[in-house]
């Protein structure tokens, strides 16, 4: 058997290993400060990959991403056994399992709203075509925008939001709107099925249960961290 084989079968079986050993808890018993770190996880285990560094233990990875090394472990062991004592974490397979864990080994595609300055930078943004995300439609309330092409997409109007987003299964949306349209725009997105929402207007919205909700508001912050300078 030929070397190259032999190593895919290893891999495979690694694999099915912890693909098998994932469910160990219910999505709700994960705290959601978990979730938030292991998209953290991937980028740097990521940058281990790129720098062909095929393992790595917890405190090489604490170190690197300034937390402890318990707390990775602790991290990970919410969604299965990985790594082997004394050899650390593969790095490669532990990127595929995490990516796997937060459904990033496939494509999601994303409604935005709102293509003021802030929605057309982001509609803009290349960070996109590299991860799991595509911006695939673009909607907004202004007759003025309404056809304008952004890149390949045109805008259309937001009133056909719901009706899209159903049609083309679209489960994420992006809100880049004025706040006095947010919760308007948000309602709309229930409508035609959301169930993720990352938030750039400064409100908080009101939405159902099973609709997950990212705020991001970089002025709160900046007030957040005036706290800590020190004037003297």
């Amino acid at each position: 058997m030929g070397s190259g084989l032999l190593e895919s079968q290893q891999v495979s079986a690694q694999r099915s290993d912890w693909s098998t050993t994932l469910p160990p808890a219910q999505i709700g018993d994960i705290p959601d400060i978990v979730i938030r770190r292991l998209p953290v996880y991937v980028r740097t285990l990521k940058t281990l990959c790129d720098g062909q560094v095929g393992s790595a233990s917890s405190e090489q990875l604490a170190e690197m991403l300034g937390v402890t090394a318990a707390q990775i472990r602790r991290d990970l062991s919410y969604f299965g056994k990985f790594g082997k004592q004394g050899k650390g974490y593969d790095t490669r397979l532990l990127v595929e399992a995490i990516s796997h864990i937060l459904k990033l080994d496939r494509q999601w595609p994303v409604a935005l709203a709102g293509l003021g300055n802030l929605g057309r930078a982001i509609a803009n943004y290349r960070g996109f075509s590299p991860s799991s995300f595509q911006i695939a439609a673009l909607f907004d309330r202004n007759p003025v925008h309404i056809g304008q092409q952004v890149g390949d997409l045109e805008i259309l109007p937001i009133g056909e939001l719901p009706g899209f987003m159903r049609h083309e299964g679209i489960h994420i949306g992006i809100i880049a709107t004025p706040k006095v349209h947010a919760q308007e725009t948000a309602e709309l997105m229930v409508a035609g099925g959301v169930q993720a929402i990352l938030n750039y207007a400064p409100v908080i919205l009101k939405v159902p249960e099973g609709v997950t909700v990212r705020e991001i508001d970089p002025v709160s912050a900046l007030q957040s961290m005036t706290y800590y300078i020190d004037e003297a």
